[in-house]
């Protein structure tokens, strides 16, 4: 397995200044996945966005992990309604021309 798809979780939390705990917690909530190789713990590469994030919404505005987690669901149906309400309207384009 290639490691290049992934962000060892050490290097993490020293760019962050986090405690590893604190990943295990998001890990715990389902917010993150954690991938073990080798007795090293990884992130994806393709999650970096949202780790981002979650530490941003965690410091900046002292949110709890359960807070990070009730955001995240909100964000996730805030974009299924965009998506849906994007469909509406082309629907409905097709009835006005």
């Amino acid at each position: 397995m290639s490691l290049d798809n992934f962000i060892p979780l050490n290097n993490l939390c020293t760019h962050y200044k986090v405690e590893m705990s604190f990943f295990d917690s998001l890990n715990e909530m389902g917010l993150i996945e954690i991938v073990t190789i080798e007795q090293t713990h990884f992130l994806q590469k393709e999650k970096a966005s949202d780790i981002d994030k979650i530490i941003r919404i965690h410091q900046d505005l002292n949110i709890n992990i359960e807070g990070i987690d009730t955001i995240f669901n909100l964000l996730d149906k805030i974009d299924t309604l965009q998506s849906k309400l994007i469909t509406v309207q082309n629907r409905l384009r097709l009835y006005e021309d």
